[in-house]
């Protein structure tokens, strides 16, 4: 038998709302609506990983779960009650990255992991008792603790800027919260290694010592200028008070990977007005020639 292949497969590259976004009319939603347009729909924000191609976790489970189940067959039943599935990891305590949980609410075991403050949004909301504590055992992890994920697949959870989740705000927000509210995750196999950071506020100096060096990331694409809601007329939110850094200005991912020698890098989580969804776009260019790719649904990497 060889050796553990992490495979990393993209069921959700969209932000929240996914694309297009069912009450936006801009003109990255509009050209998702026409077939004939090159921009392609794209579902929220999750990714699934496997080291063996039997056994897989998810990294996050959007509303658009059962839909991104149905469109990957490694994910689909063998046999008459079964999934592939044996765990789910969350990031943070967003509707778009939670609320899939309800979709797996069918009496089927796996284990869900998170931290101690996103298992306080869990317990909080009574709707999640849906899930039968019986078969679905939720495992709270601590920061910077290695544990194995999925069989052959470890994973250390680290902190990442961020702010509670939009229904958690209250009158003063901080956006960049560095604790349990948001988390990035290390997932490590037959000596290879990958980052999945779906929220970043800010690219801290601890943050680029921890990516130096790497094979993948999968990282905060939401929006490329940080005015750009604003400038589409779809909304009065800039991308850092939603939490997110742009990819481009002074401030972005842009700039704060250039010189960190990262081998393959993956914009994902990337919101419906973003310009980079079109394969033409200026924006679309000047990340493609910086060295980075645009996730999309179905896309699979293999280390």
């Amino acid at each position: 038998m060889g050796r553990p292949h992490l495979r990393a497969l993209v069921l959700g590259a969209a932000a929240g709302g996914g694309l297009p976004q069912w009450n936006c009319g801009c003109e990255i939603c509009a050209g998702a609506r026409d077939p004939d347009n090159p921009i392609l729909p794209q579902t929220q924000s999750s990714l699934a990983v496997s080291a063996n191609g039997s056994d897989w976790a998810l990294l996050n489970t959007s509303p658009d779960i059962r839909q991104q189940l149905a469109d990957n067959p490694v994910l689909h039943p063998r046999q008459r009650r079964d999934t592939p599935i044996s765990s789910v990891l969350l990031t943070n305590g967003d509707i778009d990255h939670i609320a899939g949980l309800l979709i797996l609410r069918e009496k089927q075991p796996f284990t869900v992991y998170l931290t101690s403050e996103i298992a306080k949004v869990i317990a909080d909301n009574s709707i999640f008792s849906a899930l039968d504590r019986s078969l679905v055992t939720f495992v709270e992890i601590g920061l910077e603790a290695p544990f194995q994920l999925a069989p052959g697949v470890e994973a250390t959870l680290f902190a990442v800027p961020g702010k509670v989740p939009l229904f958690l705000e209250g009158d003063e927000v901080i956006t960049d919260l560095e604790g349990e509210q948001t988390v990035g995750v290390s997932l490590r196999s037959g000596g290879e290694e990958f980052f999945y950071v779906p929220g970043c506020a800010k690219l801290t100096d601890a943050l680029k010592e921890r990516f130096q060096g790497a094979n993948l990331i999968f990282f905060d694409g939401t929006v490329y200028d940080n005015e750009e809601m604003l400038k589409s007329a779809v909304g009065k939110k800039t991308g850092a008070r939603m939490g997110h850094m742009a990819m481009n200005g002074a401030n972005g991912s842009l700039q704060g990977f250039a010189d960190l020698n990262v081998t393959r890098k993956i914009y994902i989580h990337i919101n419906n007005t973003n310009p980079v969804w079109h394969p033409e776009s200026a924006e679309r260019l000047a990340v493609e020639r910086a060295g980075w790719e645009i996730g999309y649904d179905g896309m699979e990497v293999s280390l």
